[in-house]
């Protein structure tokens, strides 16, 4: 990824949004996306995001044999969109665990935070893209509106930016 500029910005953009859609590919090729709630309380220094997500699952057998992932993540509401590729790792972190817990995680892992089948799931960023829409939805439409007047694309539609190799 870039620098810390770069995380900050993500996180800034991805903190309120507490699921995101992480994409996988299982051992026929095809794609599969299942909502995780991320479980970071900031953006740590080597650009990972955490997930939980059960050692037995379909996410942790197939990202076991095929690391590459990508998260999605949709604030409608404030109207910006992140995607995050990376690699997928289940680590073994027990003070990570304890760290992240919280009562979200305990209504899928009702066991708690020494659950055997409690796994973490950490995704290394490689690069990531974001749209940041910071004008009113008023203002939005009567762009969006006018192109399709003068059939020009709309311009300055808010900040779109590509961060590392994604």
């Amino acid at each position: 990824m870039t620098s810390n500029d770069s995380y900050a910005k993500l996180w800034e953009l991805i903190k309120d949004t507490r699921f995101g859609m992480l994409t996988h590919r299982h051992d026929d090729g095809e794609l599969h996306s299942h909502p995780l709630t991320t479980q970071n309380k900031d953006i740590d220094t080597d650009a990972a995001l955490y997930f939980f997500i059960p050692k037995d699952g379909e996410i942790a057998t197939h990202v076991a044999s095929d690391p590459s992932v990508n998260l999605a993540y949709a604030n409608t509401d404030a109207d910006s969109y992140v995607s995050v590729t990376g690699h997928a790792t289940l680590v073994d972190d027990q003070a990570k665990k304890e760290e992240l817990f919280d009562t979200l995680a305990q209504a899928w892992f009702p066991k708690g935070v020494t659950d055997p089948n409690l796994g973490l799931l950490r995704v290394s960023m490689a690069g990531a893209e974001y749209w940041d829409v910071d004008e009113s939805k008023m203002t939005q439409l009567f762009k969006m509106a006018k192109a399709a007047i003068t059939g020009k694309p709309p311009t300055d539609m808010g900040e779109h930016k590509k961060l590392g190799a994604g």
